[in-house]
């Protein structure tokens, strides 16, 4: 009874660990900003997270699936197809390999100033 309680403790633990292996959500689009592969810097790449899956497409249009590294899962990831690790902020905004190359989370041009009009302006025009 007693290895029993020990096992689905175990177990617990080992469920626990690789259900918050990952907490930041990186799917978005990325400039390429350091040691771009291709084309000038600013290039746009991309990644698609699904739970601790990834699909990852660099600035030279290369595809490669990618995980959480299984040596320290909550802040690195491993791409598969370019054998290559990252590392990536606490906040998901820098993604960092380990070849050099540096991905910064584009958001997008700003929205644009709001227009505030006084009151009786309307009545004028």
């Amino acid at each position: 009874m007693r290895i029993i309680s020990c096992a689905i403790a175990v177990a617990a633990v080992f469920a626990a660990t690789e259900a918050s292996a990952q907490t930041v959500n990186l799917t978005g689009m990325y400039r390429c900003v350091e040691a771009c592969r291709a084309g000038p810097v600013g290039s746009p790449a991309f990644v698609t997270q699904n739970g601790p899956d990834m699909n990852l497409l660099n600035e030279a249009g290369q595809p490669s699936r990618a995980w959480p590294d299984s040596f320290a899962p909550a802040t690195r990831i491993w791409a598969d197809a370019w054998d290559v690790g990252a590392v990536y902020s606490p906040d998901g905004m820098t993604i960092q390999f380990d070849n050099g190359t540096i991905w910064r989370r584009d958001l997008g041009p700003p929205p644009p100033p709001l227009r505030i009009r006084a009151r009786g302006q309307a009545a004028l025009r």
